[in-house]
C-alpha cells in the first residue's frame, strides 16, 4: 500500500509531498495491520498461528497494542502535511481500517472498509495537489474495485482459521468458490475502468496491464469454475498487480 501510494503520488506529480504521502500512508498502515494482531491475538492463539508474532513468543500483546496506538497518533500530523482536507481523507480511511478490525471483520459488510479505503487513496493524493481537488471518478471507482477484489481473494488462504475462530465476514459466508470468481470479478471491472477510463490514448505499459488483468481474470474464473483454486488464487493477485501497474501507469491523469 505504501509503495503504491508513493509512486501514485510521484506520478500525479506530488513531487516533495510524496515523503508526507509515504510516511502517513505507511504509519496509517502499520496502525491497522498492528491493531489486528493485537486485537486477534487470542483467535491467532487458538487456531495454532505460529506465523504471528504475538502467537510465537517474539513480542508481547500489550507492546503490539502501544505500536498500534502510536502509530495512529502519528498518522494524524503526517496526514496534515498534505493538507486538512487530504488529512480528513486519509484518516477516514485509517478509520475504516479499525473499524474492520474492531467490527466489520466478523459481519457481511466486511468488504465496505476495503473498498471504501482504496478508494479514497487516490483522493489523498489529489487533495493534496497545490490545485487541490477530488481527481477523477475512475480513480475512486477502480481503487474500490481493486479494494473490494483483493479481500474476497486475500481471506482464501485463512478460511479454515476464520471458520475455527468465528471470523464471519461476507467471503467467510460465501465459500472459496463463490469468492474466487466475485474478487477476479471485481479485478476485471477495475482493470477495465483503470484501463480504459483516463483520457487520452493508451500507452504501452496500460496496453499490457489491460491484456495480462483480463488474461489472468479469465483464467482465474475458469480455475474457479472447476474447482482449481490453487491456480485461481494466484492468478486473481496478478490480476490485482495488473490494477495497480495500471494505475501508476495512468497516475498523470490524476492532476
Amino acid at each position: 500500500m505504501t509503495c503504491f501510494a508513493s509512486v501514485l503520488a510521484l506520478s500525479a506529480g506530488r513531487g516533495w509531498g510524496t515523503p508526507w504521502v509515504a510516511g502517513a500512508v505507511l504509519a496509517g498502515q502499520f496502525s491497522v495491520g498492528w491493531a489486528n494482531d493485537w486485537m486477534d491475538s487470542g483467535r491467532d492463539q487458538r487456531a495454532g498461528r505460529r506465523d504471528k508474532p504475538i502467537v510465537a513468543g517474539l513480542v508481547g500483546v500489550g507492546t503490539v497494542r502501544r505500536a498500534a496506538l502510536l502509530a495512529l497518533a502519528v498518522s494524524v500530523p503526517l496526514s496534515l502535511a498534505s493538507g486538512p482536507r487530504a488529512a480528513s481523507v486519509h484518516l477516514l480511511a485509517v478509520i475504516l481500517g479499525w473499524a474492520y478490525n474492531v467490527k466489520l471483520k466478523f459481519t457481511r459488510w466486511s468488504v465496505v472498509p476495503f473498498a471504501g479505503a482504496f478508494a479514497l487513496l487516490p483522493m489523498f493524493v489529489t487533495l493534496g495537489l497545490p490545485a487541490g481537488h477530488k481527481g477523477p471518478w475512475w480513480a475512486a471507482v477502480g481503487g474500490g474495485l481493486l479494494g473490494a477484489g483483493a479481500h474476497f481473494t486475500n481471506v482464501l488462504p485463512d478460511l479454515d482459521d476464520d471458520a475455527k475462530t468465528g471470523v464471519r465476514g461476507l467471503p467467510q459466508r460465501l465459500g472459496a468458490t463463490p469468492s474466487l470468481l466475485i474478487g477476479a470479478t471485481l479485478l476485471g471491472l477495475g482493470v477495465l475502468v483503470v484501463c480504459l477510463a483516463p483520457e487520452g490514448p493508451m500507452g504501452p505499459a496500460r496496453t499490457a496491464s489491460l491484456v495480462a488483468g483480463v488474461a489472468c481474470v479469465a483464467t482465474a474464473v475458469a480455475a474457479a469454475m472447476v474447482g482449481r483454486t490453487r491456480l485461481a488464487f494466484p492468478c486473481s493477485m496478478l490480476a490485482a498487480g495488473a490494477v495497480v501497474a495500471a494505475f501508476i501507469d495512468a497516475g498523470s491523469n490524476l492532476a
